[in-house]
């Protein structure tokens, strides 16, 4: 593992020269995106909502909107979960340093104030738009869907899961896998 305080300035200048190099490409794709939400979900097509950060610090994350006003998902905002391409304005709040390309998601309060013990590790990072628990459950929506009891199998089967891989990811911090994650949800988009 690399020294702890060199990895997370090297890393946070990546995420910084990353953000910015992402949003001088794909600035006009998130501004085409935001006009079709806003079409689609006749509102205004960005998602903003409360998430807890590194320390606990609360902070507005932002997502193209993909619930339109009946509270349902519609089409287009299915395609952009399924691509993850709701999360591009996220490149904003890692540019703001409140979060990482690769780290733990940002939970919600009432989740993440959950953690307790050896879990709270998890807070100790900037969250990422993707990382480990991203990757697992990429098809989150899709497994809740099957279930009979979606809230009691997120909070007894994946909840867990998701906390175990995050836990293992920060006590393992390593370029070598901050790359790998990326890798993998480039190729797996």
């Amino acid at each position: 593992m690399p020294n702890k305080v060199s990895y997370r300035y090297i890393k946070r200048i990546g995420d910084a020269v990353t953000a910015s190099l992402l949003l001088i490409l794909f600035w006009w794709c998130i501004v085409v995106l935001i006009i079709i939400a806003s079409i689609d979900t006749k509102s205004y097509g960005v998602f903003k909502q409360t998430r807890i950060g590194r320390y606990k610090v609360r902070f507005t994350i932002f997502k193209i909107k993909t619930i339109n006003s009946g509270g349902k998902t519609s089409k287009i905002g299915a395609f952009l979960r399924r691509s993850k391409l709701d999360e591009l304005p996220q490149l904003l709040n890692v540019l703001q340093g409140e979060m990482s390309c690769v780290g733990p998601r940002p939970d919600i309060p009432g989740f993440a104030d959950k953690l307790k013990g050896k879990e709270e590790i998890i807070l100790s990072v900037r969250p990422g738009i993707t990382g480990p628990a991203t990757l697992y459950f990429r098809n989150e929506e899709v497994l809740l869907a099957t279930q009979q009891d979606p809230k009691q199998y997120n909070a007894t089967v994946i909840w867990p899961k998701k906390i175990s891989l995050n836990v293992k990811y920060v006590e393992e911090l390593s370029f070598k896998k901050d790359i790998y994650y990326l890798g993998n949800t480039f190729l797996k988009l």
